[in-house]
């Protein structure tokens, strides 16, 4: 896919599936961060911490592999927006 040194251009499929996973994490980071509200324990809201602060940096690897990669197809000029806060 693609490297420190030079950008390749990702086939269609390589494309879906990277919004599959930018998807899946902003997915699990809404989630985490709504369950919180819903815990007393604190080794349990700790743990969750640390999952919301994994896929805050899952999804800012993402976006950085996404905006450094070229498309086979066009990219329409709509992208959603991770949720991060």
């Amino acid at each position: 896919m693609l490297n420190d040194k030079k950008t390749r251009t990702l086939a269609d499929h390589e494309a879906l599936e990277l919004h599959e996973a930018l998807n899946f994490k902003t997915l699990c980071l809404a989630k985490s961060k709504l369950m919180q509200g819903l815990v007393f324990d604190q080794e349990l809201r700790a743990l969750m911490e640390k999952d919301v602060q994994m896929n805050i940096q899952a999804i800012t690897d993402l976006q950085r592999i996404y905006s450094e990669a070229k498309f086979a197809s066009e990219i329409p000029e709509f992208r959603p927006t991770p949720i991060l806060n």
